[in-house]
């Protein structure tokens, strides 16, 4: 994992704490790391927000799903629980809601040093969200052409984004609603500290490992701010064996729920023997 939030005055990415989300040109930073142990099997890149609650009740049902699923209709009559990010300048705005509004919109590029030379890792954008969201959920409206920019005529960006929706990507199998970035934005996290997967990096050699232990770097275009609610931002890199990935929430819960349990469990032998065995049938006089 590395923290980029940039709190600490000896950060590369201090100097980008105070940015806000139209800042132009974007701020950037390098953060050199070293990894002590290769990763041999394919590699996920993530990235973490902590004290961001996802999870509460107006921001959840802060969307319109008809809209999200192509619903012409509801692209320019977005649903009132997208209030206040609705309409903005008398347009509707789309994609609309806080969710969309507060999209995860930082830069990360990947890079090994070797020898002095940087050598940029491919990191691959699709595949990282659900198939049910990008293939059923999620769809751009329809009408003629393929045209987004038509099709999205008569709407607005939301007010932090610096693009409109249909400017997401390049590739039309990739933009607009069915943006594989935004897809895994709009699945909202459980808890206020969470990840989301952010791009992938493919093994090609069997013979060596995806990323060899040693030297790296990672170039950031810090758009996104966390300092004014006390947020953090990391990357984190993880990679999966044969028994799966690693992720010690269950084992945590697991544990702490059998240590209450262990713990009722001495507590209730405890008062059974000490009053269990009371006689508690009074003698009636004759």
């Amino acid at each position: 994992q590395i923290d980029y939030t940039g709190t600490e005055p000896s950060s590369p990415c201090n100097k980008c704490l105070n940015v806000s989300w139209d800042s132009t040109p974007p701020c950037t930073c390098t953060i050199n790391f070293t990894l002590e142990h290769s990763f041999e099997s394919n590699v996920f890149m993530y990235y973490g927000l902590s004290n961001f609650y996802q999870n509460h009740r107006r921001y959840v049902k802060s969307r319109d799903d008809s809209q999200l699923n192509g619903d012409n209709s509801s692209l320019l009559n977005p649903s009132k629980e997208c209030e206040p990010y609705r309409t903005n300048e008398d347009k509707p705005i789309a994609p609309c809601g806080a969710i969309a509004n507060s999209m995860f919109n930082d830069t990360l590029e990947l890079y090994r040093i070797d020898n002095d030379t940087r050598t940029p890792i491919t990191l691959i954008k699709k595949g990282i969200a659900w198939w049910t969201d990008k293939n059923v959920k999620f769809r751009n409206p329809t009408g003629d052409g393929n045209n987004l920019t038509a099709l999205f005529q008569g709407t607005t960006k939301p007010v932090n984004w610096p693009k409109p929706v249909y400017m997401l990507d390049s590739e039309p199998d990739n933009n607009g609603f069915i943006n594989e970035d935004f897809i895994v934005w709009m699945r909202t996290a459980a808890l206020p500290t969470f990840r989301k997967l952010y791009r992938l990096i493919e093994r090609k050699n069997n013979l060596q490992p995806t990323l060899q232990a040693g030297k790296y770097s990672l170039d950031i275009a810090y758009n996104y701010p966390v300092h004014s609610f006390d947020g953090r931002k990391r990357m984190i890199l993880s990679t999966i064996s044969w028994m799966g990935g690693k992720n010690p929430f269950l084992g945590i819960a697991y544990i702490t729920v059998g240590s209450i349990c262990f713990f009722l469990g001495v507590v209730l032998l405890f008062i059974h023997h000490k009053y269990g065995n009371r006689n508690t049938s009074a003698d009636i006089p004759n």
